[in-house]
């Protein structure tokens, strides 16, 4: 297991490499000088000379990207020119805020999903599978704005039961944000569910075909002891992995949902720095966005060997 998980780990470092070389060529693929674009048509040649110094935009490419690797290393990744914050603790502000809704809203959904896939399998072609399906498709079918949207208006407007606009942290006041984002957290559940109970369907479906399953069933065990001793284990592995993108993708920003609910999270911080060309702070999100995505598969693949062993056998 030990060894495993070293591997695994070492692994995930040449993946960050590639990740941050991709994130700094695509920044410098964008049509156009950097220092104009933040300084506006309006900006002098003085101005924009100076802003390009001070970015290191006049050293060669691997020079301009090895001592923004360095300093990105050291947690350094520049200010922001609309408001000359640090980019490092504006991103993990917003971040902040994002993860407390997409890490509760994901844990809701696959302790949903999981037991709802499971029992479709369980009952196979029969009417529970079919409406469990035919709930999963809607899901799918439903997009997440026009889903928040319903939501306010129904608890918002209508009954007057949450609140419609605004944000308060927890540390604020921690019944009124958790009022603040009950919402959110109820869209992104509903939307997540669909692929979560129908991945967790058709992994149970292979596994209670392997000849183990029927050999517990010729010992006598219950239904229930079958499912939930040697059904879940195997099934939820191809589970997890689909949990683990869910939660990469959304931990990356749900600008969409952020903006409906006017949260002041990841994804909204990405769109508004795009609006605003404020360069620093768009290389510093689309980077940790991405280190978030290879973190949340690494620690994916550590958790493998605990619902199958085979795993670090091979």
């Amino acid at each position: 297991m030990i060894g495993y998980a070293a591997r695994r780990s070492l692994a995930a470092i040449p993946t960050l490499l590639l990740v941050a070389i991709a994130v700094f060529l695509l920044m410098r693929l964008i049509p156009g000088d950097p220092a104009q674009l933040m300084l506006g048509d309006a900006a002098s040649a003085e101005e924009v000379q100076a802003l390009r110094r001070s970015m290191g935009l006049e050293a060669p490419l691997p020079l301009q990207f090895l001592h923004w690797a360095g300093a990105a290393l050291g947690g350094n990744l520049g200010r922001s020119i609309t408001n000359g914050e640090p980019v490092l603790p504006l991103i993990l502000s917003r971040f902040s805020v994002t993860a407390a809704i997409v890490l509760l809203a994901v844990a809701l959904a696959t302790l949903v999903a999981v037991p709802l896939g499971m029992l479709a399998a369980w009952k196979q072609n029969r009417a529970t599978d079919l409406a469990v399906v035919a709930f999963a498709t809607l899901m799918l079918s439903i997009p997440s704005f026009w889903l928040g949207l319903i939501l306010l208006l129904v608890f918002g407007v209508k009954l007057g039961w949450l609140p419609v606009v605004g944000f308060v942290t927890f540390a604020e006041d921690p019944w009124a944000a958790a009022a603040y984002i009950v919402l959110p957290v109820a869209t992104l559940v509903l939307i997540e569910l669909g692929g979560m109970t129908r991945m967790a369907r058709a992994a149970t479906i292979d596994v209670l075909r392997l000849d183990y399953i029927s050999h517990a069933r010729a010992k006598g065990l219950s239904e229930f002891t079958v499912m939930r001793r040697h059904a879940l284990p195997n099934a939820f592995a191809p589970t997890l992995t689909l949990i683990g993108l869910v939660l990469g993708n959304l931990l990356g920003g749900i600008a969409v949902i952020e903006t409906v609910f006017t949260l002041p999270g990841l994804g909204r911080l990405l769109v508004e720095a795009i609006f605003q060309r404020d360069y620093p702070v768009v290389q510093g999100v689309m980077l940790f966005v991405a280190g978030i995505y290879v973190v949340v598969n690494l620690l994916v693949d550590l958790a493998y060997p605990i619902f199958d062993p085979r795993v670090t056998a091979e």
